[in-house]
């Protein structure tokens, strides 16, 4: 039986962009002989991952992905999809839809580079997040990466963590700057093991009052437009002493991604 619960199950195109984008620059993908990525709990359609792969396309263009859901409904509804999206132009070659869950069950000796499991976990108890990780985890390559998190509903505020098989290693926010109010929006988008966690006294909670307090620090650089007044401010947490990874390039995206251990539960 597939491992895990029904869950909502809505989704809207180009929701997931922030995370494919992040997704598309990890490491291994450009260097695994066997470029296989996975969208666990897609949802209602083949939209997002056949965008998810669409992205991928552009640094492997021999990638392939397999799509899991464990309502097999929705299994039948993202195969049905694939004529009508094929006739307009997407990209649909090598995209296979199957019953299934945590358990990720791939063909025999296939894993995967890349699994991409968003908006699923945010459904489940805190208590059930360890197990789920460990379970897709497993079915990683060596230099994979299971990417789980959360975002709005039409992609304007994401975050998610970045596993791998030894453990959580990374989180990222990002978040679309243009009339962004403060940063800790993001604290209501929080993957499933950290949204109850920002309260006084959590690492997440000092993560997020020191990113709104840099962020109105650097008010003054609005003028030169939001992306300024961004990159100040992850510049300002990074000098701060926060273990912030990538550079401007990346964080002029409207993306921070700091080292797990900076913002784990305690």
């Amino acid at each position: 039986m597939p491992k895990g619960s029904i869950t909502r199950g809505t989704t809207n195109p180009n929701r997931l962009r922030r995370v494919d984008r992040w997704a598309s620059r990890w490491p291994g993908l450009r260097s695994t002989p066997d470029p296989l990525v996975v969208d666990l709990g897609y949802g209602s359609s083949a939209v997002t991952p056949v965008e998810f792969i669409e992205r991928i396309r552009r640094v492997r263009h021999d990638a392939s992905l397999v799509g899991f859901e464990i309502d097999p409904e929705r299994v039948r509804s993202a195969r049905a999809d694939l004529p009508t999206l094929e006739a307009q132009g997407r990209d649909t070659a090598n995209l296979a839809f199957e019953l299934g869950g945590f358990e990720t069950p791939l063909a025999p000796g296939r894993s995967a580079i890349i699994i991409r499991a968003f908006n699923v976990l945010r459904q489940y108890n805190e208590s059930e997040v360890a197990e789920a990780w460990a379970l897709m985890a497993k079915r990683l390559q060596p230099g994979g990466v299971l990417i789980e998190g959360t975002c709005d509903e039409i992609g304007r505020v994401a975050s998610w963590v970045a596993i791998t098989p030894d453990g959580p290693q990374t989180l990222t926010i990002s978040l679309r700057l243009t009339d962004l109010d403060l940063p800790s929006i993001a604290a209501e988008r929080l993957p499933k093991v950290l949204i109850h966690r920002n309260v006084p006294g959590e690492r997440v909670h000092a993560f997020f009052a020191d990113l709104d307090r840099w962020w109105m620090t650097h008010v003054g650089l609005g003028g030169f437009g939001t992306e300024q007044r961004w990159v100040a401010t992850v510049q300002s947490m990074k000098d701060s002493g926060w273990p912030v990874r990538d550079g401007r390039a990346q964080w002029r995206l409207g993306e921070i991604t700091v080292e797990w251990a900076a913002v784990a539960p305690k």
